[in-house]
């Protein structure tokens, strides 16, 4: 996220607003080629005609680029992967590009998130017969493992390190849920973006292990109205007012937050405000 000259807050989105579902009428995600008919991949080892030379250890893990030469699905910018309704029979692990995740909320569509490489998505299709939660359009060119129930539960089984990454994807998702929840029940604009910023330099902090008063984080105007529920224009206006309070600054595409307990009392000071609001 860079600034902008004109100072709108948050730089012009690099990835820009992708089409909607009904603008992106574009077949789904294509197939890889044909391959012989074999048993379920037994992905972090041989495949079955191949056990007499030895299983691959569970220790090496996948190899990646098997991985993608057999389950890779290629997409461009517009395609859409899958579509809200549709039966959902296969999993996708993204390894390169983006995808943005769009529900229809009373004809209305909605973003639920931007996915980055390493993230697991359609995981609906692992309960079997289940329809899609939603649609999955692609935001810029890229490419997604493409694995169904059977395969990707042999991948989880013979790969620890893979189920705990899948696990800890799982347990991240629910806590941004419940974030979102929380952002949604706040009136104010302003205080939606502040809580969304705090809890990003919380997360940001954590995983770096710093104790510093300060963090420091990458995040797109579009991934930023995607966690507040908000357009990105009104998005891009809150962030100024903030740049403007010195709360925090934007460069090298990463937003920067010099004092934390800073925005703290703002989003306190927010709150005391609306409630004022609230008795007149």
């Amino acid at each position: 996220m860079t600034s902008s000259s004109e100072g709108d807050g948050v730089a012009p989105d690099a990835e820009r607003e992708a089409p909607s579902a009904s603008d992106a009428e574009r077949a789904p995600l294509p197939s890889a080629a044909a391959e012989p008919a074999r048993s379920p991949a037994t992905i972090a080892g041989a495949p079955d005609d191949e056990a007499a030379a030895g299983a691959e250890p569970v220790e090496s893990g996948p190899d990646p680029e098997r991985l993608r030469a057999r389950f890779g699905r290629p997409f461009e910018a517009g395609d859409v992967i899958f579509r809200e309704g549709e039966p959902g029979t296969e999993a996708y692990l993204l390894e390169e590009g983006r995808i943005r995740l769009i529900k229809k909320v009373r004809g209305a569509e909605r973003s639920l998130m931007v996915l980055k490489p390493g993230d697991l998505f359609g995981e609906s299709a692992l309960l079997g017969g289940a329809a899609r939660w939603s649609t999955a359009i692609a935001l810029s060119r890229g490419v997604a493992l493409a694995l169904d129930q059977g395969t990707l539960q042999n991948l989880v089984e013979r790969n620890p390190a893979v189920a705990l990454r899948i696990i800890k994807q799982l347990v991240g998702r629910l806590r941004d849920a419940e974030d979102q929840i929380e952002i949604m029940m706040l009136t104010d604009t302003q205080s939606k973006v502040v809580n969304a910023l705090l809890k990003l330099a919380q997360q940001s902090r954590a995983a770096s292990g710093s104790s510093a008063n300060g963090a420091s984080f990458a995040i797109s105007p579009m991934e930023l109205s995607t966690r507040v529920g908000l357009d990105v224009d009104t998005v891009k206006r809150a962030v100024q007012q903030l740049r403007e309070g010195q709360y925090l600054r934007v460069a090298d595409e990463r937003l920067e937050i010099p004092d934390i307990d800073a925005l703290r009392r703002l989003f306190s000071l927010l709150g005391l405000k609306d409630e004022i609001r609230g008795e007149q």
